[in-house]
This record gives structure tokens, C-alpha cells and sequence, in this order.
């Protein structure tokens, strides 16, 4: 046996012996229910009473629990534990009991009686921890805090129901926060990242969770809406005064970390920064951020193409790569909000961010030939510069309940440039290409949303957004050897200099007007009619300039564009919205009216079509923490300009491409269906989600492949495609530990037309982790989880499987009062099963903090990367290549911080 399946071998009998360790611990300490109807003294039943438990143990946990409709309760608290359980609701007396547990399950009923004081002035000292109500969880933070926290995500993990991932996501009750509001107002972009990573934590007093969240209240129950809001309430010593913390790191070989973030909060004026500079690697701004920037996530994906554009793009793919070998950042964010009286705000936010970063991989690339498959080993390294800014003014106008404004206004540039160096090893050449490239781009957009209580039953919107871009790319490939022979026009020189110009502009214009009609609480009908214009105009030019200084245009081969695309899509729609029972139904028809013209020089040509696009939603909630969603939509989806433009474009050293302007419109059928439930009783959240998609009408890029040099050109292709996915995840926690599964499968079939040969290609994917995670008040907290990989392709003569397999473990301890050590671990195990190619790499990251009790001043060490491991490996596919590659990651850091907290 090698010493590598040694290692990997160990590492999964140490893992099942935590969890037996761990399933043993948590078997010995089970809980009792305890149960009941909460009643005034006439006996009706008090829906969305509180109940309490507030151990006497400290190192037992507060349980609360909300009554149903019917004013019944459960409760789960430890055996032989006592308790002091408060019972309370909105204009009655809180009734509170000291109740210890027995092994048996305990039936208690509880009578309120009226307050009588309740319109008077009284002073109440008790505060409770929890306050729940029906669309709103207060939590007093204060009460589950330990003030060893240094940010809010540290404070927001104590809390009962909350969760906050590594990635600074958070969860409660099992559904996830879309946005955050300091002292009910936006902070920054609404994204939960910049909030629970730089908001100190003894600044928040108490953390407000809104259910069904809608930043125009009268539209709550109108618009389906089911985001849920975080609200921070700062102490009142923080308000009209400046807070926050400053860190100032250095460690070996010239490393170094900058990190200043400063509050100021009072009743009318709000200033917020944050600053960041490092060549840690560390990215302060990322994918999300940008995406709540664009509008957020859910409203991305209801325009399915305006989202993948999004996502392929050059600052998108930048924003979310993560593996680099050097990275240096230079971040700072800005946002105020002033009012300007009692029913106008102005805020914004301005962020920039300057970053050099390294990057380098190795990738051997299998080309699916109908040959024998042919291979190449590619090494590729970039030098990247990435500047942008973004910034979004916004003036807020709210005179009354009935009536809302808001104009948005958004800004953002960029400016990247790159050298890179690639070489490329194939039966047919040995070749190195240098690239240069720089990409500027300016994106403008204004918004206005103006919604408007009509009349008791109807409520009106109009939204209305321009937006301007433009894109202007430049690339140079330079190499000593032709390539792409024969398809580019290519002189003889010693040294091939080829140079490419873009400009894509773009004017966008969409209005939609929308009238929500109440016909009763159960009948709603919305009609909607709106239109969505684009003028939009692509030109590209490539050349060879030559040693002697002639240019040599591509053009006279069919290179260069200058194409214009007009298009207008005015539509008309109708939903009916109605309630039987604890399901609400919502079929909808659109009715669709596209225009579209395109013009290549002096070739013109004008389309028009109408479809009709149904939709159809179902929910059924069985209570607060349990529904079902359902979604049928028939989508059409537009080409792009750059699909449409018929003149060749030079893609990359061995790619061109040209599109095709008779391109329709694509056709594909969307179903999704989700479950969630959350049972406070169990410590128990339950998601399940299928979603399938079907391509009736759809493009299809045909290539013509020769080694690994391709032209290809999409079509309209009607064979039928299909993808489907399966994601599941459960987590339930017993006494001080929390279990949790979450796997998911993939499946993809699509069609690849190759040298003039069609054939069906299939990939699937599963993917399972397993992990336990403790909550000891004292003791060291730990989370464990190990993750299995499979991935298959199959096309017409090639099969290829892939495996991973990792373990991780996170551990976090605060001692000695003063003390905070965490540490994380990874160990990975890559098996190519087609070659029979294996490697292994680890990765592991330390810290330990100091802060004297009432000091302001903090001291940590911290080393990420300890083993020092230079690479990951993974795999990816596409209809005609399998690529398995290494990236290569930063060296290990060690560095000493010291924190100010002022």
C-alpha cells in the first residue's frame, strides 16, 4: 500500500471514529417535550404566543417556541435541567414558572390574563431574549453573547436558529437572509458578506429577522416576495458616535494586511467605510457582492440570459477565481445615507477596488475527435491588473403608506489588462503564444420604481430602466509559428504579430406598468403591459502587423464587423392569483410582440414574431416553517449580438468564430419543485429541490476540429436536450451537536455536431458531504464533514470518470477568557479513473488572538496554507473536450496582526 492510500485510509478511520464519538456523546443527554395550549382566561386560543426556557445551567441552551394557530406548543429541553419558562403575547400579563425536568414528557397549560395597564406608561424591566412575532424575530443579543466575539458573525452563530457559513451567507430557521439593514436601512449592496465580516460585534444591541420582506410595504402579499431581512440595532452608545476597528498585520517575505473599518450612525445621517489592503489574497468584494449590485440574485435569475451573460463575463470570472499564486488588493467602500426630512432619504455607496494577481495552470486537454481522441498538455500564466469602480446613488421618497418613489441611479468601470504566456505541447506542435490584453468598459444605468395605492382594491407600479454600455477589448497574440493555418490569412514573418479590436455598445430601454387588483383575500388578478428595446452594435477588426511595418487586414477573408441588431419586444400579461385552502395558485399568460432588425454593412434585414409564453405557480404551506413551491414557465430566449454578427471573429490563438444572422429565438420549458420545513422543536431543517429543464428550439454551435485548432458557427438545431438536477440537504441538531447531509445530482444531455458528425453527449455528477459540527459553551467547538465526488462523461467513442474524495475539519476554542485560537484543515484525493491518474493535496490554516477583557487593543498570529501545498486539480467538460487541470495556489503566509478597537 502506498504511503498516499495510507494517509488517506487513516484519515477516513479517524473521521468515523469522531462520529461514533461524537453520535455517543450526543445519545447520553436526550431531550423531553414539553407541551401545551396557550389560552386567555375565555379559553380562546393565543396564536404566535412567545414561551421561554431560560436555563438555570449555563452551559444549557435558551429554547423558545412560538404557539400554532390553535394556540398549542412543544418544547424540547434537556432531562433533570430547570428552567424559568416566560410565557407572553401583546396586551397580556407575561406569566412566568420555574419548571424542572423529569425523564417523561410533561403536558403544561398556560392562561394569560389581560393587561390592564396596557395603554398606560409603565416600565418594564424584563426584557426577553427572543421576541417572535409573525412575520418578526428579535433577538437580545446581549443575552447569548459571551463579549469574546470580535464580529457580528461571531455573535450571530449564538443565536437560536441562526447559521452563518464560511462564506459569510447566513440562515435562519433553515431560509437564508437576502439582505441587511443597519438601524432599517441598506448597508452597502444588502449582500450579508460585507456586514458579517467587518460590523464589530459588541456594536449590535439587537437583530431584527423579517419574514416576506418588501422595501414597499404596501406590496407585501402582492408581489411574491418570500426574502427574509436582517436588521441590526446598534446600542444606543454607538448611535451619534464614530465606531468600528482598524487591523494592521506583517509577516514573512514582505507580506502585508491593511484593514480599517469605521461606523458612524445617528438618527439622520449614516457613514460607513471600509478599507482593505492586502497581498494575502484575501478579496473583500466578490461574485455576490457584484450580484446584489446588478439587483440581486432572485431578480437576475427570473431573465435567465441576462444572468449568464452576467455570469461568463470578463469581471465576473475575475471576481470569482480564487486560486492564484500571487495577489495583491487594494479595497475601499464608502456608503452614506443622509435624510433629508421625514419622508426623503439620499444614500449611495462608491466601491473601488485595484488588484495585481498571478496566476498559473497546467492542463492536459483531451479533444473528442471521431478519430482516436487527441491530447494536449497546455500551461498557461497570466498577469493580471483589475480596477473597477462601482457606485449607486439613491433618493428614496415615501410621503405616505399609499405612496413610494425611488430613483437609482448606477455606475461602473473597469479597466483590466493582462500578459500571459501559453504553451501548448501536441502531436502536431510545440508552440508558445504571448497575449496581451486590455479590456475598459462602461456601464450607466437609471432606474425609477413608483408604486401608488390606487383605490382600496387596486394598487399600481411603474418601473422603468435605461441603461448604456460599452465594452472596448484589445488583444495581442504573438508567437514565432503560424497558427491557425487556413483559417486566417496569415504573411510570413519571423515574429506573428496579431492584433484584435472590439467596441460592443449597447442602449437598453424596458418600462413595465402593473395594476394589482383585490377582489377579496383569496382572489387577486394582476395585469401587466410593458415594453423592453435594445440598440446594440458590435464591430471587431483583426490584422497581422508585420516586422516592416505593414499591416496586414484580415478583412479580404471575411474577418471585420460592423453590425448593428435593433430589437423590441412590447408584451402584455395576465396572472390570477387565488387561494383554496393553505395552497395559492397563480397561472399566468404572457402575450409577446418581437420586431428586430440587423444590418451588416449594407445588408438589411427585418423579423417580427409573436409567442405566447404561459407560466404557472403553485405554494402550499402547511405553516410558518413548512411549504411547497412549484414553477412551470415556457421561456424564449434571443440571440446575443455577437451570435448574430456573420462576419469571422478571431475567439482565441486556436479558435475562430461567426455568427449567424438568421438566428431566431430558442424555445425551452423550466420546472422547479422545492420542500422546506424547519422544526424548532427538532432542531430540524429539511430542502429538497428538483429542477428540470428542456431545450425544444435552441442554438448549436457546429466546429469544424482539426488537432486543437476550431471554427465553428451556431445553428438552429430542434433535437431536444435535456438537464435535471436533484439537491437535498438535512441538518438536525441533538443537545451540542449538529448533523448535517447535503448531497445533490446532475444530469445533462446535449447534442454535438463535429466534423460534420452528430452525436449525443452525457455528463452526470453526485456529490454527497456528511458532517458534524459542536456548540459547547466552554469546551473547544469543532465541525468535521467528509465529501464524495463522482463525475462521468460519455460521448460517441470516449468515456471518462472522475473521483474526489475530502475530508475537513474546523476547529474553534476560546480560552483562558482571553483567547481565541481557530484552525481549519482540508485533505483532498483526486482519482482520474480513465487514465488511472491520482494525487492527493492538503491544506490547513491557524490563528490564535489575544485580547485583554476591556482593552482595546488585540494581537493575533496567523499562518494559512501550514503545509505549503502549490496546486488543486479538478476537471470540467464541454461537447467536445475534457480537461484535467492543477491550479496552482498562493505559498503559505504566516503573519502577526495587532487590532485597535475604537
Amino acid at each position: 500500500m502506498t504511503e498516499k492510500n495510507s494517509k488517506r485510509n487513516l484519515l477516513k478511520s479517524m473521521f468515523l471514529k469522531i462520529l461514533l464519538f461524537l453520535a455517543g456523546f450526543s445519545s447520553y443527554a436526550q431531550q423531553v417535550k414539553v407541551s401545551g395550549i396557550v389560552t386567555d382566561t375565555l379559553q380562546n386560543p393565543l396564536a404566535y404566543a412567545n414561551i421561554l426556557a431560560l436555563p438555570e445551567n449555563d452551559n444549557e441552551d435558551v429554547r423558545f417556541a412560538i404557539t400554532a394557530d390553535d394556540g398549542s406548543y412543544q418544547l424540547g429541553l434537556s432531562k433533570n435541567q430547570t428552567y424559568n419558562i416566560t410565557v407572553s403575547f401583546l396586551g397580556f400579563t407575561p406569566y412566568t414558572k420555574v419548571l424542572t425536568t423529569t425523564e417523561e414528557n410533561l403536558i403544561q397549560n398556560f392562561v394569560l390574563k389581560d393587561n390592564p395597564d396596557q395603554l398606560d406608561e409603565v416600565t418594564i424591566n424584563y426584557t426577553p431574549p427572543i421576541v417572535v412575532k409573525k412575520d418578526t424575530i428579535t433577538y437580545d443579543v446581549s443575552r447569548f453573547v459571551t463579549g469574546e466575539e470580535r464580529k457580528l458573525r461571531d455573535a450571530l452563530k449564538k443565536l437560536p436558529g441562526v447559521e452563518v457559513d464560511r462564506s459569510g451567507n447566513v440562515t435562519v430557521q433553515g431560509r437564508k437572509v437576502t439582505k441587511v439593514l443597519v438601524e432599517n436601512k441598506t448597508f452597502f449592496t444588502g449582500d450579508s458578506k460585507l456586514a458579517v465580516n467587518n460590523i464589530p460585534a459588541d456594536a449590535v444591541d439587537k437583530v431584527e429577522i423579517l419574514d416576506n420582506y418588501n422595501e414597499v410595504a404596501m406590496l407585501k402579499g402582492l408581489q411574491d416576495n418570500e426574502d427574509m431581512a436582517m436588521n441590526i440595532k446598534l446600542k444606543e452608545d454607538k448611535k451619534k458616535f464614530t465606531f468600528g476597528d482598524i487591523e494592521i498585520g506583517a509577516g514573512i517575505k514582505n507580506h502585508y494586511l491593511i484593514h480599517p473599518n469605521l461606523f458612524y450612525y445617528s438618527p439622520k445621517t449614516n457613514v460607513n467605510f471600509i478599507g482593505d489592503l492586502n497581498n494575502r489574497g484575501i478579496k473583500s468584494f466578490g461574485f455576490r457582492d457584484y450580484l446584489e449590485f446588478e439587483g440581486g440574485f432572485g431578480k437576475l435569475l427570473s431573465d435567465a440570459s441576462s444572468y449568464f451573460d452576467l455570469f461568463n463575463s470578463d469581471f465576473a470570472r475575475y471576481l470569482n477565481n480564487q486560486d492564484y499564486i500571487a495577489n495583491t488588493n487594494q479595497f475601499g467602500a464608502l456608503n452614506i445615507r443622509q435624510a433629508i426630512n421625514n419622508v426623503t432619504d439620499v444614500s449611495g455607496y462608491i466601491i473601488s477596488s485595484n488588484s495585481k494577481t498571478d496566476t498559473e495552470s497546467h492542463t492536459i486537454n483531451e479533444y473528442l475527435n471521431n478519430e482516436d481522441p487527441y491530447f494536449e498538455n497546455r500551461t498557461t500564466t497570466n498577469n493580471f491588473n483589475n480596477f473597477f469602480t462601482i457606485g449607486k446613488l439613491t433618493l428614496n421618497y415615501k410621503p405616505s403608506f399609499e405612496e413610494d418613489f425611488a430613483y437609482n441611479s448606477f455606475i461602473k468601470v473597469t479597466n483590466n489588462d493582462s500578459k500571459g504566456l501559453i504553451n501548448t505541447i501536441n502531436p502536431i506542435q510545440n508552440n508558445s503564444i504571448a497575449t496581451n490584453t486590455d479590456i475598459k468598459t462602461l456601464n450607466l444605468k437609471q432606474n425609477i420604481t413608483y408604486s401608488r395605492k390606487l383605490s382600496k382594491n387596486h394598487t399600481g407600479t411603474l418601473e422603468a430602466t435605461y441603461t448604456f454600455q460599452n465594452d472596448k477589448p484589445l488583444t495581442e497574440w504573438l508567437t514565432n509559428q503560424q497558427i491557425l493555418q487556413g483559417l486566417i490569412p496569415l504573411e510570413d514573418d519571423d515574429l506573428y504579430d496579431i492584433l484584435q479590436t472590439k467596441r460592443n455598445s449597447a442602449h437598453n430601454v424596458n418600462a413595465i406598468v402593473k395594476d394589482y387588483w383585490v377582489l377579496n383575500n383569496f382572489n387577486h388578478i394582476y395585469t401587466s403591459v410593458g415594453v423592453n428595446a435594445a440598440f446594440t452594435n458590435f464591430y471587431n477588426q483583426d490584422l497581422q502587423q508585420l516586422s516592416n511595418g505593414t499591416i496586414n487586414h484580415f478583412n479580404t477573408a471575411g474577418f471585420g464587423n460592423d453590425f448593428g441588431y435593433d430589437f423590441l419586444n412590447t408584451f402584455v400579461g395576465l396572472e390570477y392569483k387565488f387561494q383554496i385552502g393553505i395552497a395559492t395558485f397563480k397561472p399566468t399568460l404572457y402575450a409577446h410582440f418581437y420586431s428586430w432588425q440587423t444590418q451588416q454593412s449594407e445588408d438589411k434585414s427585418s423579423q417580427t414574431k409573436a409567442l405566447i409564453l404561459p407560466q404557472f405557480t403553485t405554494k402550499i404551506e402547511f405553516n410558518n416553517s413548512e411549504r411547497i413551491n412549484f414553477k412551470y414557465s415556457l421561456n424564449a430566449r434571443f440571440p446575443g449580438i455577437e451570435q448574430l454578427a456573420n462576419n469571422f471573429v478571431l475567439n482565441n490563438f486556436n479558435s475562430v468564430y461567426k455568427g449567424n444572422a438568421t438566428l431566431e429565438n430558442q424555445l425551452y420549458h423550466t420546472v422547479s419543485l422545492n420542500y422546506h420545513k424547519f422544526s424548532l422543536f427538532r432542531n430540524l431543517n429539511l430542502n429538497l429541490s428538483t429542477n428540470f429543464n428542456k431545450k425544444v428550439e435552441h442554438f448549436k454551435n457546429v466546429t469544424q476540429l482539426q488537432g486543437i485548432e476550431q471554427y465553428s458557427t451556431p445553428v438552429f438545431f430542434d433535437l431536444p436536450e435535456h438537464s435535471w438536477s436533484v439537491n437535498g440537504g438535512i441538518s438536525k441538531k441533538i443537545n451540542k451537536i449538529r448533523y448535517k447531509l447535503r448531497s445533490n445530482f446532475n444530469y445533462n444531455d446535449f447534442y454535438q455536431i463535429l466534423n460534420d458528425d452528430t452525436h449525443l453527449n452525457i455528463s452526470k455528477s453526485v456529490s454527497s458531504t456528511v458532517s458534524a459540527e459542536t456548540f459547547f459553551k466552554k469546551l473547544p467547538n469543532i465541525e468535521i464533514g467528509y465529501k464524495k465526488d463522482f463525475n462521468a462523461y460519455r460521448s460517441s467513442n470516449v468515456s471518462s470518470n472522475f473521483e474526489n474524495d475530502g475530508f475537513f475539519a474546523i476547529l474553534h476554542y476560546d480560552f483562558l477568557s482571553d483567547f481565541i485560537f481557530k484552525a481549519d484543515y482540508a485533505f483532498d484525493s483526486y482519482h482520474n479513473k480513465s487514465n488511472n491518474t491520482k494525487n492527493t493535496f492538503d491544506t490547513a490554516n491557524a490563528s490564535l488572538f489575544y485580547q485583554l477583557e476591556d482593552s482595546p487593543w488585540g494581537f493575533e498570529i496567523n499562518a494559512t496554507n501550514l503545509f505549503d501545498m502549490r496546486f488543486k486539480q479538478q476537471n470540467s467538460f464541454n461537447s467536445f473536450l475534457i480537461s484535467d487541470s492543477k491550479t496552482f495556489i498562493m505559498p503559505r503566509i504566516i503573519m502577526f496582526k495587532v487590532a485597535y478597537k475604537l
